[in-house]
C-alpha cells in the first residue's frame, strides 16, 4: 500500500528542512571565502558567486524549497509549516560544529521559545480554503485588503532598501530579514498559485492559457530573487546560528498574515484558537529578545580596505584614500 498525500507531504517537509538547515551553513562558508578573496558580499560585493562552497549551499537551498513546494501541494499547511523549525536546529548544530559560532545558553533557550511560539501559531493558524483555479487566487489578490497589504509591504520594503539599510545594515539583522521575511510572504502567495497551476494542468484542467498563471510566476521570481540577495547579506554580516531561527519566526509569521488576509481565513474563529495564536506571538516575541541579547557581534571587516605591501612600505585604501604606513606603525 503506498504513502497518503499527508505522509508524502510530511516526509518532503522534513526534508526540506534538512536541505535549507544545512545550506545556511554551506552558503555562509561559501562567503567567508569570497570575502577573503574580495569585496564581502555584506558591503555588496558579488564575488561569492565565484565560489563553489556558496553554489552547494544555493543548490541545497533550491533543493529544499522544491521539496517545501510540492509538501504544500499534496499535506495542508498546518503540517507542513511547523516542520521548518527542524532548519533551525540543523542550522544551529551544524554553525556550532562547522563555523565555531557559538550559541549561549540563552539563546539555546530563545531558540526553543521561537520553535514553539511558531508551532502554537501554527497549530492553532485557521484552516484556508484551497482554490480550484488560478482566476480564482487572482480573484482572491486583488481584493482590496490583499491589495492595501501587497502596497504597504511594497512600501516598507522600499523604506528599507532604500533609507535604512544604507545606515543600519551592517548593524541591526532585523533590516536585511526584514526585507527577506515581506518578500517572501508574497514569495508563498505566488508559489502556491503557481502550484495550484501545475497540479491542475497535470490532472487536464490546464492553467498554462491563462495570464494570472504567467503574472504569479513573474512575480515569484523577482521575489526570490529579492530574498536571496538580501539573505545572504545577512548571513555575510551575522552569526548564521542566530539569522536562522530569527528569519524563521519572522517569514513564518508574515507567511500567516498574508494567507489570512489573501483567502480570509480569520473569519469564523472561536476565542480560544486567537488567544492561542497571540500567546503564540508573545512566545516567539520573548524568544527573539532573548536571541538578541545573547547574539555573538562577529568582528566587523572595515568597508572597502585593501592593504598591500610593495617592499618599501605597506599601503592601505581606505575609503576611496591612499595610506601609507611603515612597518612599526602596521605591526603593532
Amino acid at each position: 500500500m503506498g504513502f497518503s498525500e499527508n505522509t508524502t507531504g510530511l516526509v518532503l517537509a522534513m526534508v526540506s528542512s534538512l536541505f535549507i538547515g544545512t545550506s545556511f551553513i554551506l552558503k555562509k562558508k561559501g562567503l567567508k571565502r569570497a570575502a577573503a578573496a574580495g569585496t564581502r558580499a555584506g558591503v555588496g560585493g558579488y564575488t561569492y558567486l565565484l565560489e563553489p562552497l556558496w553554489w552547494a549551499g544555493m543548490i541545497t537551498m533550491i533543493v529544499g524549497e522544491v521539496s517545501n513546494f510540492v509538501a504544500y501541494i499534496y499535506a495542508p499547511a498546518v503540517l507542513v509549516t511547523p516542520l521548518g523549525a527542524l532548519s533551525i536546529i540543523i542550522s544551529a548544530v551544524l554553525a556550532h560544529c562547522m563555523l565555531r559560532e557559538r550559541l549561549q545558553r540563552l539563546g539555546v533557550v530563545g531558540c526553543i521559545l521561537c520553535i514553539v511560539g511558531s508551532l502554537v501559531i501554527v497549530i492553532h493558524a485557521p484552516q484556508e480554503h484551497m482554490p480550484t483555479s488560478v482566476q480564482e487566487i487572482w480573484i482572491l489578490a486583488i481584493q482590496p485588503a490583499f491589495v492595501i497589504y501587497v502596497a504597504a509591504t511594497i512600501s516598507i520594503v522600499a523604506a528599507l532598501m532604500f533609507h535604512y539599510e544604507p545606515r543600519y545594515g551592517q548593524t541591526n539583522m532585523l533590516i536585511y530579514l526584514g526585507i527577506c521575511s515581506l518578500m517572501g510572504a508574497l514569495t508563498v502567495v505566488s508559489i502556491k498559485a503557481i502550484g495550484i497551476a501545475i497540479k491542475l494542468t497535470l490532472e487536464g484542467i490546464s492553467q498554462i492559457a491563462f495570464p494570472q498563471t504567467w503574472f504569479f510566476l513573474a512575480a515569484a521570481v523577482i521575489c526570490i530573487i529579492t530574498q536571496l540577495n538580501y539573505l545572504n547579506r545577512a548571513l555575510d554580516t551575522f552569526n548564521a546560528a542566530i539569522v536562522s531561527p530569527i528569519y524563521y519566526v519572522m517569514f513564518t509569521t508574515l507567511t500567516i498574515i498574508a494567507s489570512a488576509i489573501m483567502f480570509k481565513d480569520w473569519a469564523g474563529q472561536d476565542a480560544s484558537s486567537i488567544v492561542s495564536e497571540i500567546c503564540g506571538f508573545i512566545t516567539v516575541l520573548s524568544g527573539t529578545i532573548l536571541l538578541h541579547l545573547t547574539r555573538e557581534q562577529e568582528p566587523a571587516n572595515p568597508p572597502g580596505n585593501i592593504s598591500w605591501y610593495d617592499g618599501e612600505d605597506i599601503k592601505v585604501m581606505e575609503d576611496g584614500h591612499y595610506i601609507m604606513l611603515n612597518d612599526s606603525n602596521y605591526f603593532r
